[in-house]
């Protein structure tokens, strides 16, 4: 095939195409646990929003840092991710003070029931401190349950469990 200037361009073939069915992406943007905001497209392709590098071309990004510590024993009742009324008027106050862009929530748990239903509940009390931020305006970008995974404390005393049932608001500065 000849173009205007009678140069040879190049040839596609649209008749052995095909097209392979597999994920979906949903176009978004998320925060990375370095804080670093990344965007995808519906068709899978990713980068950072971040413009800004380093003099080796790694992203520099906004970090951030646990500002809160909530101990779950003040805000739910045991078994349970509904916030008391005083936790969620505590909850809304600290959101409105924090003035950070963007919130992670993780929810943690002492280690006395099984993993499955610890991860379930540390997701479940993260998910409801997140409605509470985001009933205020808050921009929360991601809600993670960690159950037992990860104890600041041993969990073979009263003390050390009551430690570790706890929900950590991650502030994105």
């Amino acid at each position: 095939m000849a173009d205007e200037a009678g140069q040879n361009a190049p040839f596609i073939s649209t008749q052995n195409t095909r097209t392979i069915v597999g994920e979906q992406y949903i176009p978004g943007i998320w925060v990375d646990p370095d804080g670093c905001e990344h965007w995808v497209m519906d068709d899978g392709v990713e980068g950072y929003m971040t413009p800004h590098v380093d003099r080796k071309g790694i992203p520099v990004c906004n970090r951030g840092n646990v500002c809160g510590v909530m101990n779950t024993d003040q805000f739910f009742a045991t078994d349970s991710h509904r916030i008391s009324k005083h936790g969620r008027h505590r909850l809304a106050e600290f959101f409105r003070s924090a003035s950070a862009t963007a919130y992670i929530i993780a929810g943690h748990t002492d280690s006395r029931a099984s993993d499955a239903y610890n991860m379930k509940l540390s997701y479940n009390r993260a998910l409801a401190v997140a409605g509470v931020g985001k009933s205020i305006g808050a921009n929360i970008v991601d809600v993670r349950g960690y159950g037992e995974r990860q104890p600041v404390a041993s969990n073979a005393t009263h003390d050390g469990m009551a430690r570790n049932r706890r929900v950590e608001i991650i502030c994105i500065r």
